[in-house]
């Protein structure tokens, strides 16, 4: 459903003086599901053909989960880059309320998720459900040192802050991204080997960073790794015979570089080694779903697909272009960006029987939605310090009644730190470039001031590929979308609840927000 912008003004300014009151989404009366969500890396919209008829390689699986379930249009990541969209999907907290203001982390980097925060898997824990992770980690763990460096670890030694210090169960996977050391695997809270050597860099779509590997370590086994382990845990648990539902987070490492589709998919698109990863993703999925029915739990579980970022430009983009495929459908920028094409996600809801099947949904959505979500589905109310950027999508599930939109607000953060305000098909951009890798890029230490306008704002509703900026025709909406971002910041949430501590220190992004205050009528 789509919502005037129009009509978006005044009702915004009653939103802003306390006027109106969301009601919570109405209960409703499904068992609570298994669920899997199933993220990938680096992966666009268009490289979906489900998304994107014009893709040059077909994912069949993936167009089933569509077609069987719910596809949404506007969903957007936490971030347009790893890390902090894994905070906020885990979390439901923008991952720029925590000390990570720009970039990501890497393998040898302390933990990220607050030590007591309450998580995905931790309440569902809570409510009975077994948790599990599959993948890539990239939220820092607290390795044991044995010398002052980060990357002195003693890897004999189990580590903190990982996935079993924030609500899971069982955790099988690697510390980071698949180009970053150290390259071993780790399972629960140990590594699995001891690394025996440092390996080179690589470059090119098959890169990876300089670093210590282990024996058992092969960068282009890790899928098959991946996959042959969360098989292992649905089987697992299809034996069982008692009811406890489960919670799987399969974390893909793809198709993020090193991209390195195994041999029964390199070339298998007649594409680029991009595509045949993808279709490898694809084939993922498939062997998910397999492993599902053959568990007999298919119908008691909700499966959620989607991906951290858009497309990376590591991909190759001048390469796809050649063969007639666009990773971003024609929307502005690419992984890292403020531009959609940095943020804006597939994402596909199957839940047989419950989730209306051949269903498009059109709400703005965000991956910091997920904790809400699983709360509601277990009945479980969030306290106050949980979940400040989290909205249910089970009314959107469901096709519950809608008087409004999903979210009244949805906040938008590139690379380096930089803020955008979503709020119906208004976005404002806090900065005169991407915020991110493309043109026009953010200006480098020493170069001069940018000559552009200080922010951008632009009407999805007749411009979704971001090329007319029309901040100088409606300052009015500048004004009321920069007072409403400098809100949610200073309130520590963006959703109805007590406010929440924030520190505006040392923050220089946030240095253009001082001067918007509240809009009289």
């Amino acid at each position: 459903m789509r919502y005037s912008p129009r009509l978006f003004v005044p009702l915004f300014f009653f939103v802003l003086c306390g006027v109106v009151t969301w009601p919570s989404p109405a209960a409703h009366a499904t068992t609570p599901p298994n669920i899997i969500v199933i993220l990938a890396d680096d992966m666009g919209r268009g490289d979906l053909s489900c998304y994107n008829p014009k893709s040059a390689w077909k994912t069949p699986h993936l167009d089933r989960l569509a077609r069987e379930g719910m596809r949404f249009t506007d969903a957007h990541s936490g971030s347009s880059v790893c890390t902090p969209t894994r905070y906020g999907l885990l979390t439901g907290r923008y991952a720029w309320r925590s000390r990570l203001k720009n970039g990501v982390l890497h393998g040898f980097d302390p933990s990220l998720i607050e030590a007591g925060r309450m998580t995905v898997p931790s309440l569902l824990r809570a409510q009975g459900y077994r948790t599990a992770m599959v993948g890539k980690w990239h939220l820092g763990l607290d390795w044991e040192k044995r010398g002052t460096t980060k990357e002195d670890v003693d890897y004999r030694q189990p580590f903190k802050g990982g996935p079993l210090a924030h609500g899971f169960d069982q955790f099988f996977g690697i510390s980071a991204s698949l180009d970053m050391p150290p390259y071993v695997y780790l399972r629960n809270d140990r590594a699995v080997s001891v690394p025996t050597r440092q390996i080179e860099a690589a470059q090119g779509t098959g890169m990876w960073r300089a670093g210590p590997i282990g024996d058992d370590f092969a960068h282009a086994e890790v899928q098959t790794q991946f996959i042959e382990e969360t098989e292992r845990l649905i089987g697992d648990w299809g034996k069982e015979t008692t009811a406890a539902p489960f919670f799987l987070f399969l974390s893909l490492a793809s198709p993020h570089t090193p991209i390195l589709p195994t041999a029964a998919f390199n070339g298998s698109t007649k594409t680029t080694v991009y595509g045949d990863f993808c279709a490898e993703v694809d084939a993922v999925v498939g062997r998910v779903l397999v492993a599902l029915e053959k568990s007999g739990r298919s119908r008691d579980t909700c499966v959620i697909f989607t991906a951290d970022n858009g497309c990376s430009p590591a991909a190759n983009l001048a390469d796809l272009k050649a063969v007639g495929h666009d990773p971003q459908m024609g929307l502005r920028g690419a992984k890292a960006d403020l531009f959609e094409g940095g943020h804006r996600v597939p994402f596909i809801a199957w839940w047989p029987g419950t989730v209306p099947e051949k269903t498009l949904n059109e709400d703005v959505i965000c991956l910091t939605d997920l904790l809400a979500t699983c709360a509601e589905l277990t009945s479980t109310s969030l306290p106050a310090d949980a979940g400040e950027d989290s909205v249910s999508l089970v009314p959107a599930l469901l096709q519950q009644p809608q008087t409004r939109p999903l979210r009244g607000a949805t906040v938008h953060h590139s690379i380096n730190g930089s803020f955008a305000l979503r709020m119906s098909t208004w976005k404002l951009l806090l900065s005169p470039d991407s915020g991110g890798w493309s043109d026009p890029r953010p200006p480098k230490e020493g170069d001069p001031p940018s000559a552009l306008p200080p922010f951008q704002l632009y009407d999805l509703a007749i411009d979704p590929k971001e090329q007319t900026n029309v901040a100088d025709k409606y300052p009015a909406v500048v004004s009321r979308l920069g007072y409403e971002l400098k809100r949610i910041i200073s309130s520590g949430r963006s959703t109805p609840g007590l406010p929440q501590p924030v520190s505006w220190e040392n923050w220089p992004q946030l240095s253009s927000l001082r001067q918007f205050s509240p809009v009289k009528p």
